[in-house]
């Protein structure tokens, strides 16, 4: 529920135009939170947390393995290509870096969870081993 909350507060600040969101007084013509240093640590604690229980990466993993751990790909990918547009939009209308920022750390979320997700699940995780070249 936190993460979704600020989703939508992620939302409202790229849905604003910096240039109207202030009033001529300099107040702030929205009334929503921001997104701030905790919100990021949050993120970063939580992986650390989980990743602790989580055998030590040898090789790239393919999602897959268990429905619910497939979702937590996809919307990881879904996270990375909006981290992308943010980009994008952030080199023609600066906001806040630490939205930037964010976006980032939930992707990483993501994969440490749909990792946790494969763990609980017992659901094997797919090494990427790539073929070799003849």
């Amino acid at each position: 529920m936190l993460i979704q909350e600020k989703l939508f507060t992620v939302g409202a600040i790229l849905a604003t135009d910096p240039k109207k969101a202030l009033l001529k007084s300099g107040k702030e013509r929205l009334n929503i939170p921001k997104i701030n240093t905790d919100d990021i640590v949050f993120l970063e604690k939580e992986m650390d947390t989980n990743d602790e229980a989580l055998p030590p990466m040898t090789h790239f993993i393919l999602p897959g393995g268990h429905t619910t751990v497939s979702y937590c790909h996809i919307a990881r990918t879904v996270c990375r290509r909006a981290e992308r547009l943010a980009s994008h939009l952030h080199e023609n209308e600066p906001f806040d870096e630490r939205v930037l920022t964010y976006i980032n750390r939930l992707s990483d979320y993501l994969f440490v969870l749909a990792r946790k997700l494969s763990k609980d699940l017992q659901a094997e995780e797919i090494k990427w081993i790539p073929e070799k070249k003849v």
